[in-house]
């Protein structure tokens, strides 16, 4: 057996100002030797399929791997290249059995609206109808007809905040193994389940959901079962929530399980969890009795394209005059420039935030003490290393900021405590992460708000402005299901 790999991942927020282009693919990884460098994310399922296939010797070739911060949509000439660079060493790999590719499900660029769709059909091409092609994508993807049609078996990680990427790598390739060698027959069915929402696993009614999800791969003929949540503010016209299921050649058993599931959550939707808006956490934060409180900024989470500069908390932090008060991480290369420079010890007036856009909020001025530097800072996501370029810590009045050199979400508290800086001195922590800040924070946090802050990705999806999906879904439409009222 043969076995070729890649990997070419970003998420696309239409609506960022930010492009995404060469720079952001090379700053995180750009390799043709990912499984066997590093512990990068999306270098992740490399390692694991390497793994496997040399254990059953097989022969392995490796195509590119890359990765930008969500953004923009990708430069055309920029997706381009990688894609046929990726499909060069494929073909040049022919004849193989197997494909397995990790992309992040929602990538947008230029000219195309399905990266992943395009990438799958290209493949299938030059691979021919018999050969087995996996993909492994983030939940928060676009599920579309295209990638249906050119994959043999797609996997979501099943976890929110996405501590499964390995697990479900392991499910992926045994399933195609098992494809490859003729002991099963995978085929797919997807359901529209017509919302759109934030599926936060650790909590209920998700947690229960998505552990009766698990319990019924294996049993049955289903081989896997995925939810695919949809990453809303993508403008694709297959932008939602799908339940996807693999039988072993059943397509109506798998049709009818994956409609079942989409029902049953359509059920739970008014459980679902919402969140206060930013002063209504801030009022509860100030009011507990236990710390540090950590909340999180969910509209300027850099890891759904938002710039990581907005100062909406900061500012209402200031106004209110509070003390012990950490927020991270804000994205300013030139301002952490500035304070190396400057050095540990230095006061200086400064002016953070608020330089992308609107969504930003307004800038805020400072006199601050640089209180620690780090110049070539990294964070734990998962067992995976994130780089954050060189980051600082300032402090402001009992007001601790750290700013970093590379946009990214905060994942961490190492942000701050490979700074110098304890966060269990702290009262409140803020960070801007929708979710995957969770595993990391939870365990040192007395209570974690999620707050419905202002910004790029506000968690209010019946104000996203579309062009190329309809109003058709919940909470936009009430009852989407109803045709009379289908636009």
């Amino acid at each position: 057996m043969k076995l070729f790999m890649a990997s070419l991942a970003t998420e696309t927020n239409s609506f960022s100002p930010i492009p995404t282009g060469w720079s952001g693919f090379k700053e995180n990884l750009y390799s043709k030797n990912a499984s066997t460098e590093g512990a990068q994310v999306y270098a992740t399922a490399l390692k694991v399929w390497r793994t496997r296939a040399e254990a059953l010797d097989w022969d392995v070739v490796e195509g590119l791997a890359t990765y930008a911060q969500p953004a923009g949509p990708t430069v055309r000439h920029v997706y381009e290249t990688m894609r046929d660079d990726i499909l060069a060493d494929l073909t040049a790999a022919m004849p193989v059995d197997v494909v397995l590719l990790s992309m992040h499900g929602a990538m947008i660029a230029e000219g195309y609206d399905d990266c992943e769709g395009d990438m799958l059909a290209n493949v299938r091409a030059i691979v021919g109808p018999e050969a087995v092609v996996g993909l492994e994508i983030d939940p928060h993807c676009h599920l579309t007809p295209l990638m249906m049609d050119n994959a043999t078996a797609i996997i979501c990680y099943k976890e929110y905040p996405h501590i499964d990427i390995a697990d479900r790598a392991e499910d992926l390739f045994t399933l195609c193994a098992d494809a490859a060698t003729g002991k099963t027959k995978p085929v797919m069915r997807d359901y529209d389940c017509k919302m759109l929402a934030m599926y936060h696993t650790p909590f209920e009614p998700i947690r229960s959901y998505v552990d009766r999800m698990s319990a019924m791969e294996g049993t049955g003929g289903i081989l896997s079962v995925s939810l695919a949540h949809g990453f809303p503010w993508g403008d694709s016209p297959h932008v939602g929530t799908r339940s996807l299921v693999i039988t072993d050649g059943d397509p109506d058993l798998a049709g009818t399980r994956a409609e079942e599931l989409g029902h049953e959550l359509w059920d739970l939707r008014d459980q679902l969890r919402t969140f206060p808006d930013m002063a209504t956490g801030l009022d509860r934060a100030v009011a507990a009795n236990a710390y540090p409180v950590v909340l999180a900024d969910f509209a300027d989470n850099a890891g759904g394209g938002a710039p990581s500069d907005s100062t909406f908390v900061l500012k209402e932090v200031l106004d209110r005059g509070l003390k012990d008060v950490a927020l991270c991480t804000f994205w300013d290369p030139v301002l952490v420039n500035m304070c190396m420079d400057a050095g540990v010890g230095a006061v200086m007036p400064v002016r953070v935030g608020g330089k992308i856009g609107p969504m930003s909020g307004d800038p805020v001025d400072l006199t601050v003490t640089v209180r620690g530097i780090n110049p070539d800072a990294y964070q734990h996501f998962g067992p995976s290393l994130a780089g954050l370029g060189a980051t600082v810590w300032l402090e402001a009045d009992g007001v601790h900021l750290a700013l970093s050199s590379r946009r990214t979400q905060t994942f961490s508290p190492e942000v701050f405590e490979d700074l110098g800086l304890k966060l269990d001195t702290m009262k409140i922590v803020v960070v801007k992460s929708s979710q995957h800040f969770y595993d990391r924070f939870a365990p040192i946090a007395s209570e974690v708000i999620h707050l419905a802050t202002p910004g790029a990705i506000p968690p209010d999806y019946t104000i996203i402005p579309y062009t190329k999906r309809n109003d058709n879904f919940w909470p936009k439409t009430e009852n989407p299901f109803d045709e009379s009222k289908a636009q």
